[in-house]
């Protein structure tokens, strides 16, 4: 089969170019002006950027008709069709204001670049204008303010996480960066530190099935990071932010030239927080201690005709460790004085080429290599991962239909110390091959209707055959109401161990019941978006969306029948995720901006004919943003934030005094950012206006932290834990009860410079 799909693409590449070549050239401008480092796109593969001038031009384009789009971050977005004579074509473009998100490009949503109001999936947008309003040293804590998204923390020491969308966990959740799956399996906990912001174009945030598109781990959703390119990036960016906790976070971008091989994008990110706090007194860290750099470097190759080809490389280095404040290396590893400390080197590689043929064809590809050594007290957690990437699409456009379809291969070596790759009294590495094939086809019906059908085949060399359908129609009532429907499969191969955290700190016995089967759904999402102009100018955007996600197989880790124990089986019965969540984006005339959304959402597993509520799943969110800019005196203030409501907590018997869930809680934030400076902003303000913590409501947070060896505790015949005098709570070590920072209020203060 593999060799007749190389085949059939190589028939395919055989197209020659005998078609006459003409040039298209013009001037863009905005307001009677030139503007320069302009991204002009012909026919979504061939790009160039206008000069200090505003010229663009295309030397080798074939006669017919091409689609043209100049997409500028704060301008409309320009699309024409064009028609290629036998003659030279001369065309002027006029850029014209517009600070609505809604007509920007998009791709995560069907591989394809669209606007955002034309794609049949409901693409959400995030600029670095958005996370500036509450800028942060990484990208995992940035999306706390985007609506229906929580940075959910797992573990109270060493302060890792992952990112749960509309109530679905970390593993559900397929992130991407330029639309590779580079951060995967092992590095989910630790892939989103180390990207540098500055280098950061957009955030795509997929909510819903994607699995026919990117494969395992897109069950409930995506958040594909698209990094700046040569062509749009400024000459020099650097933004350093401190806080009053003594976290310090730099960032530099450098745009270079290579003569005629091309342009160079390079980016480094650094990351230190040095110093040991314990607020609450429990005599462990209330925040682990880091020390990070991450290099990122992006070429941009000249090629004939404008074909695309880029390739980026990024490499990461952390040391991160929490635990008893009086730790030192020293005692890394031993049973004197506890502490988590985690030691994470990783390299990537990803990149597109766009073949030399006629047809548009394109060649992706991304590998990582991850390197993990852990001491969480005593026990040794040593990881080596490797993946690799490949997938060739096709994009071809015949009268109603727009086709994407290609060919996708993911390797995938895992090695560890755990039970994850023992056999026996022997180590086993986990050699995985995922080959798929996926076709997508997009229908036009008119005007006003489009359909997108969608099927993905994957072979999993341990589960077998995967089959992925997928369902999208998009009804535009009118230019301003468009109503969509997309529904789906989606599946994930379980990497249990490098996904749970609690399974690594060896507080507890990690045990798999049976042999575990890969994880199923059925998702549906009905989204409505409104464009309202307002009296004065003011314009409304209002997205809300129903959601629902039906999980068969889903892995399940029971904390409570052993408080020694951490026990691993599929579910028998089913899960459930649903909901209702909405966005509200308001541009009022007199400069005043606001951003709000919220989600309300009821998640829970049925077993036996028994409803539970799932742990650390709020059932209420809500996420705000406020700006105003002063001209007078070049000011502007941001003020973010967000709601949750209770979540249930995981307790370890009847006798723990933890609360059995968490309170509502809200984390606020204020900005101020000064103008006045030539290529510079200044930024200062405040975290967690409020000063809350989870300390606040209960007598600790970490169970017996002063003896996370267990030296002290009893137990019965029958494994439990028993209550002694001192132990009067019957209680082991554990850091799993976290559901928020546990950093209090603190100021920051910044300086941003950029070069265009």
């Amino acid at each position: 089969m593999k060799n007749r799909f190389v085949f059939y693409f190589m028939m395919l590449s055989s197209t020659g170019f005998s078609q006459n070549q003409i040039s298209l050239s013009g001037i863009i401008s905005h307001d009677g002006r030139p503007t320069s480092q302009i991204l002009v796109v012909i026919d979504r593969l061939y790009k160039t950027q206008t000069d200090s001038l505003g010229y663009y031009t295309f030397s080798s384009l074939t006669t017919g008709n091409h689609q043209l789009a100049v997409n500028a971050p704060g301008y409309e977005n320009i699309e024409r069709t064009i028609r290629i004579a036998n003659t030279p074509v001369v065309l002027d473009l006029k850029l014209q204001s517009n600070a609505n998100t809604l007509n920007e490009i998009v791709v995560s949503g069907t591989l394809k670049s669209v606007r955002r109001m034309e794609s049949p999936v409901p693409v959400e947008v995030y600029s670095p204008t958005f996370f500036k309003k509450n800028p942060v040293p990484n990208i995992f804590d940035a999306l706390q303010n985007v609506n229906g998204v929580r940075p959910q923390l797992n573990c109270g020491v060493c302060n890792t996480g992952d990112i749960h969308i509309n109530g679905l966990e970390g593993p559900y959740t397929a992130v991407l960066i330029d639309g590779m799956p580079i951060v995967s399996s092992l590095s989910t906990v630790y892939g989103l530190s180390g990207i540098p912001n500055s280098l950061v174009e957009r955030i795509e945030i997929v909510k819903g099935p994607a699995s026919s598109l990117y494969g395992s781990e897109a069950m409930g959703g995506l958040i594909n990071i698209i990094t700046k390119t040569p062509f749009t990036a400024p000459q020099l960016s650097a933004e350093f932010l401190m806080t009053s906790w003594l976290e310090t976070n730099t960032d530099l971008g450098l745009k270079y030239h290579l003569g005629k091989i091309g342009d160079a994008l390079i980016g480094v990110n650094y990351f230190r927080n040095s110093e040991v706090i314990d607020n609450d007194k429990d005599g462990f860290t209330d925040l682990s201690l880091q020390d990070r750099i991450s290099i990122f470097h992006k070429v941009s190759f000249n090629r004939k005709n404008n074909r695309v080809f880029n390739i980026g490389l990024r490499g990461m280095y952390e040391d991160r460790w929490g635990g008893d404040i009086r730790w030192g290396k020293k005692y890394r590893g031993g049973d004197v004085i506890y502490g988590e400390s985690i030691y994470t080197k990783r390299g990537e590689i990803f990149g597109n080429y766009q073949m030399p043929t006629y047809e548009k064809l394109m060649l992706s590809f991304s590998g990582n290599l991850h390197f993990q050594d852990s001491r969480y007290g005593t026990t040794a957690y040593l990881a080596n991962q490797k993946v690799g990437f490949v997938q060739l699409t096709w994009d071809k456009k015949i009268k109603r239909h727009d086709l994407l379809s290609g060919f996708a291969s993911r390797y995938t070596y895992y090695d560890d110390n755990t039970p994850a790759t023992a056999s026996g009294n022997r180590n086993h590495a986990k050699k995985t091959w995922l080959p798929g094939i996926f076709i997508q086809d997009e229908i036009g019906l008119g005007k006003k209707h489009l359909l997108l059908l969608g099927l993905r085949y994957d072979y999993n060399s341990i589960h077998g055959n995967i089959l992925t359908p997928r369902l999208a129609h998009k009804y535009k009532i009118n230019d301003n109401n468009i109503l969509r429907l997309n529904a789906g499969t989606g599946f994930r191969v379980v990497n249990l161990f490098t996904e749970d955290h609690a399974a690594l700190t060896g507080s507890r016995e990690v045990v798999i019941q049976s042999a575990l089967r890969p994880e199923k759904t059925i998702n549906a999402n009905l989204n409505y978006l409104n464009k309202m102009y307002v009296g004065n100018g003011t314009i409304v955007n209002l997205e809300t969306s129903l959601f629902y996600t039906r999980f068969s197989n889903k892995i399940i880790a029971d904390y409570t029948r052993d408080p020694n124990k951490i026990i691993y089986d599929n579910l028998d019965g089913y899960s459930i995720s649903q909901g209702i969540t909405a966005n509200l984006d308001v541009n009022f005339r007199n400069g005043i901006k606001v951003i709000a959304g919220a989600t309300y959402m009821d998640v829970y597993t049925v077993e036996n004919g028994r409803r539970e509520r799932q742990l650390l799943t709020e059932k209420f969110t809500g996420t705000w943003s406020v700006s105003y800019k002063i001209d007078a005196i070049k000011l502007s203030i941001d003020y973010t934030g967000n709601l949750y409501s209770p979540m249930k907590l995981p307790l370890l018997g009847a006798l723990d005094p933890r609360s059995p869930d968490s309170p509502w809680y809200s984390l606020q934030n204020i900005q101020f950012t000064y103008h006045g400076f030539r290529d510079f902003e200044l930024f200062t303000g405040v975290k967690n206006l409020l000063d809350f913590t989870p300390m606040k409501n209960n007598p600790f947070l970490i169970a017996r932290s002063q003896d996370p060896f267990d030296k002290n505790v009893a137990y019965g015949a029958n494994g439990q834990v028993l209550a002694t005098p001192l132990n009067p709570f019957g209680l082991t070590f554990d850091t799993t009860y976290i559901y928020a920072p546990n950093q209090g209020i603190r100021g920051f203060l910044g300086l941003r410079y950029k070069l265009p």
